[in-house]
């Protein structure tokens, strides 16, 4: 199978491309109130049904229960999840200890409401549907869309949190002991640790959210044009060596994060810094500064990144690098990975860096909404097993080979996940050029541990495997942009609009004169052009 890994994973690419396509034009036709089957559709609301089932149960939380169908809506990001119809070629044979084969043959919505009906007896109608943006998603629930289950990125759930719209998880679905607990008993560690430590309010994250993808910011670039150097610095976004070749992310958070990384470059990479035993503590707390000072640095340095580059832009960025149009893109990691794959397929290879001064690490995670699940004990249960369900490892490769994204699951016991990433990264027995590249930090905590270390391609160093699982250099000065209050996040808004929108308090009195004086000349000509019948009679 290993020498034949490289044709495989082009067929599934460019399987990949037309589902892909096959998502743009169901959108098209969504905007144009042309029906669309679910089936074909990965951005329009969809509702599944599974065979009935007789029996009940209920989650013991004390809250409502129901003997009958449970109804569970759940909102995710466009083309987040497998939405199967595989092509048998596109089968994944894993070197696992089962050797697994993985075969996503229906959706990943059909597969969980028979899974929940032969596991717990009862039968479940998941009503799904997708967003686009973190605001859309709060757009909807401020309009009183009452979703049981949603997937906002990190700080959207804290914000959720901190507003206590929050369904906390039950214990049941902490315990270790249950089988189908597949979250608890397969995140990996590092990913754990995270939502233990960060904390809204003093609670935790993971009392409220469980993880679903993850990954780090950084820039996707051209490594004929640019060097690996030039692209480890965020100050690339804002250099004139590359003005209009360069794209950058049209959201506050992801931008103000790149323009602190400028700004703070000669502290972050000071040698005395870099030896500090809570370097990443002090880089938490340097790309975390919201006071005036530092906000109003960090305009001066989006608006020289605005002026400097090709465009702003949230989804774009991947094609226009896959067509060459920039040299280089800010990048969340699994965007980067897609953006690779796509131009490898065309013979055009592109690289991935991770700024040297920091990086922000993002996750997407499962939360519950009070309002939808609304003390249903029954509804409770089936929105924490649908969390279970894809945190299972031969589901969580189907996501993952489907959209390309890399989840916060390492397996637990079972090898399948390790198996999938060395069968997407592991070199031909044939491959000359080869390093040992360490993932062990993810999958058993342990990056010496040698049990995890995949024999890849050394272009592999820059590219996806270095963007899916981070060495851990990157690690250690990856962090978390944490939730701003009421007051900063006005702040930082503000700062934005300015950015985005024309700043009239960036006008000189020069400028203010020119202006009056332009107004002046206009006023007089339209006085002129209303008085021209009594200003030619006179004549």
């Amino acid at each position: 199978m290993r020498t034949e890994k490289k044709t495989e994973k082009l067929f599934c690419l460019r399987n990949q491309e037309l589902r892909l396509a096959k998502a743009v034009i169901a959108g098209a036709l969504a905007l144009l109130i042309i029906p669309v089957p679910a089936a074909f559709s990965g951005n329009t609301a969809l509702t599944v049904s599974a065979a009935s089932g007789e029996e009940s149960g209920q989650a013991e939380n004390g809250g409502k229960s129901s003997k009958e169908k449970v109804t569970l809506r759940i909102a995710n990001w466009e083309e987040y999840i497998d939405e199967g119809d595989w092509d048998e070629e596109e089968a994944i044979e894993l070197e696992d200890e089962e050797n697994t084969v993985i075969l996503g043959e229906n959706s990943m919505v059909e597969d969980f409401e028979e899974w929940y009906r032969e596991t717990y007896g009862i039968e479940v109608d998941v009503e799904y549907s997708t967003f686009g943006t973190n605001e859309d998603l709060y757009n909807q629930l401020t309009l009183g869309n009452d979703f049981d289950l949603v997937c906002p990125s990190e700080y959207m759930f804290m914000k959720l949190i901190a507003e206590d719209r929050l369904q906390p998880l039950s214990e049941e679905f902490f315990d270790e002991e249950t089988e189908e607990n597949y979250y608890i008993r397969g995140v990996s560690d590092y990913i754990r640790n995270i939502f233990d430590t960060n904390t809204i309010n003093g609670e935790p994250w993971s009392r409220y959210a469980a993880g679903y993808m993850w990954g780090t910011t950084g820039i996707v670039y051209n490594p004929e044009e640019i060097t690996k150097e030039e692209a480890s610095h965020w100050a690339i976004l804002a250099d004139p060596k590359y003005r209009g070749q360069v794209t950058i992310k049209d959201n506050v958070r992801d931008s103000y994060f790149a323009a602190l990384g400028i700004l703070n470059e000669d502290e972050l990479l000071d040698p005395e810094f870099l030896r500090s035993p809570d370097r990443l503590e002090r880089i938490a707390e340097v790309m975390n500064r919201t006071d005036e000072k530092t906000v109003a640095a960090a305009e001066d340095i989006l608006k020289q990144m605005k002026e400097n580059a090709y465009s702003f832009e949230s989804d774009s960025g991947k094609a226009d690098m896959v067509t060459g149009k920039v040299l280089a893109n800010y990048q969340w990691s699994g965007d980067a990975v897609y953006t690779l794959d796509q131009a490898e397929i065309d013979d055009y290879y592109l690289a991935y860096a991770v700024p040297e001064e920091c990086t922000n690490v993002w996750f997407d995670g499962w939360v519950m909404l009070k309002d939808g699940i609304d003390g249903d004990a029954a509804k409770q249960q089936a929105a924490e097993a649908f969390i279970n369900f894809m945190s299972r490892p031969d589901n969580v490769v189907r996501n993952m080979y489907y959209i390309g994204y890399t989840s916060v699951i390492a397996g637990g016991d079972s090898d399948i996940i390790y198996a999938y990433a060395d069968w997407c990264y592991g070199a031909e027995e044939d491959a000359e050029d080869t390093f040992e590249y360490p993932v062990g930090f993810f999958f058993s905590g342990d990056n010496s541990d040698p049990d995890y270390v995949i024999t890849a391609e050394s272009d592999q160093a820059d590219r996806q495997l270095f963007a899916q699982y981070p060495p851990q250099d990157v690690l250690e000065r990856a962090v978390v942009m944490q939730y701003f209050d009421k007051e900063n996040n006005q702040r930082i808004n503000q700062m934005w609009v300015n950015v985005r929108c024309f700043d009239l308090t960036s006008l000189s009195w020069q400028d203010w004169a020119k202006i009056g004086a332009g107004a002046v000349i206009l006023l007089a000509a339209v006085m002129i052009f209303l008085k021209r019948d009594d200003i030619f009679r006179k004549r």
